[in-house]
């Protein structure tokens, strides 16, 4: 079993250049060929409508991520980061355009192929932590494994699902707060919280949507340090949205979004 220390801080990396271009100086992502990347977009369109009014929010847009890579997207409000990374995690569909894992496309699997795909390889954390209120943070990090085994095959592994638990708690730095229900936890506790238990079911990508976002600067770093962090020591392939550019020179690699268009 993993091991790994409880992850505070990570070394202050320079700054990446924006728009596509990685910290080792390579090409970025449009260079990235779709069918090897970890997990890619290519030609994504996504409308919403407002009565008989569409309203475009993605216009075209490709994206490629290697594996073990810390991508940043940033962009102002309504260009569409967000939308892109639920597209990216299956919560939703594209009008147009394909997302594959490992070259294969996932958007257009039946959804409980799909349902399946986000429990065991895509973790997801938000701006709200979407915490179950009744549960304590222990429980909020089980309950993902809970439903993807169902009762008896959960029941049968239970001391290993609880010692994963309590593992990823400690790594996040909530070994001392298993018992604490939501209302009793600060809101950087509540999104430690839910970064463990985005990773209760191993997975090897984390699309993270502006995890800092509710949070002030001091704890938002913090959070900034653990997603970093695991990045670094399990290799976990990331892609986080923010608006904060502080936060995002943080990462191996940034994307523009500009009205739901890569910035090139």
């Amino acid at each position: 079993m993993n091991t790994l220390p409880k992850i505070e801080s990570t070394e202050r990396r320079p700054s990446p250049r924006l728009q596509l271009i990685a910290r080792d100086g390579s090409d970025g992502a449009e260079r990235i060929d779709p069918k090897t990347a970890h997990i890619s977009a290519v030609g994504l369109e996504k409308n919403y409508y407002k009565g008989s009014i569409k309203i475009p929010v993605l216009r075209g847009v490709d994206l490629a991520v290697r594996e073990g890579e810390f991508l940043a997207i940033i962009g102002s409000s309504g260009s569409g980061k967000s939308t892109l990374l639920h597209l990216l995690g299956t919560l939703d569909q594209p009008d147009k355009g394909e997302v594959m894992l490992h070259g294969q496309r996932i958007d257009d699997l039946p959804a409980r192929k799909r349902d399946g795909l986000r429990n065991s390889q895509l973790g997801l954390i938000f701006q709200f932590y979407h915490l179950l209120p009744e549960m304590s943070a222990f429980e909020n990090v089980l309950s993902p494994r809970m439903i993807s085994d169902g009762v008896w095959k959960y029941w049968s592994r239970r001391r290993e699902h609880e010692a994963e638990a309590k593992r990823l708690l400690e790594i996040v730095g909530l070994g001392h707060r298993l018992k604490h229900k939501p209302r009793e936890l600060s809101g950087g506790e509540m999104q430690r919280a839910a970064i463990a238990r985005a990773l209760i079911n191993g997975p090897r990508i984390l699309l993270a949507d502006e995890p800092t976002g509710n949070l002030d600067r001091t704890t938002g770093q913090e959070i900034l340090n653990i997603l970093r962090g695991l990045n670094e020591r399990e290799k976990l392939t990331t892609v986080m949205v923010t608006h904060d550019l502080a936060i995002a020179e943080q990462a191996d690699r940034i994307v523009r979004l500009v009205e739901g268009r890569v910035e090139t």
